[in-house]
């Protein structure tokens, strides 16, 4: 456990983040999932109608800071293939 003061609330940010974070990436990762869901079920049209979804999601995670900008635009690329 942490004695100083600083450390002590670096730790309450710690979690704060923490928990902002994995928030936005699990948003991600569910809405990556949906578009490959639905490619592989055939159904195109709705996976397009999400794509823009997406790729807010990805830009978005990317520009908070977590994951890189090169990692979104791989998922990108991949989901748009």
């Amino acid at each position: 456990m942490a004695i100083i003061k600083s450390s002590k609330k670096a730790i309450r940010q710690n979690k704060k983040r923490r928990v902002h974070n994995l928030a936005y990436l699990q948003k991600m990762k569910k809405l990556v999932k949906e578009a490959k869901a639905l490619v592989l079920q055939k159904k195109i049209k709705e996976a397009k109608e999400l794509l823009p979804k997406v790729y807010q999601i990805l830009d978005k995670t990317a520009k908070v800071g977590i994951i890189k900008k090169n990692n979104a635009s791989r998922i990108k690329s991949r989901i748009t293939k």
